[in-house]
């Protein structure tokens, strides 16, 4: 019997389905691509620090992270970040620099059609 392949967390299985669903549905490109590098081996998902979320960003706009956020670095304007982890410094400097920390579940609750969105990682 074969070894099986993608993730086997439950919470994250679901949630591909879920961007599956969505980025079909609402031919939302952004939500495919976020499932299709969430099903990578989870050493192979990305890791971004702050200081690459601030230099490809501006003031309000929206941040999708297919992985985890670090702390490294700082953002010196809002921004609303939406990752499957974030480290609890990076979460503390985000609110800080008055943003917002979403999970990508709430981010496509609240943008089902995947307007604005930047895909960073």
């Amino acid at each position: 019997m074969p070894k099986p392949t993608g993730p086997t967390n439950p919470q994250v299985r679901k949630l591909l389905r879920l961007l599956r669903e969505q980025g079909k549905k609402q031919k939302a490109k952004v939500w495919l691509e976020i499932a299709e590098r969430l099903e990578r081996p989870r050493r192979s998902r990305a890791e971004v620090n702050l200081s690459q979320i601030n230099r490809y960003t501006e003031e309000g706009s929206t941040v999708a992270v297919p992985g985890k956020v670090l702390a490294a670095g700082g953002l010196d304007h809002p921004v609303k970040i939406a990752a499957l982890m974030f480290s609890a410094a990076a979460k503390r400097k985000i609110i800080a620099a008055g943003g917002s920390v979403l999970t990508l579940r709430q981010l496509l609750d609240q943008n089902p059609s995947g307007k604005s969105v930047k895909l960073v990682g």
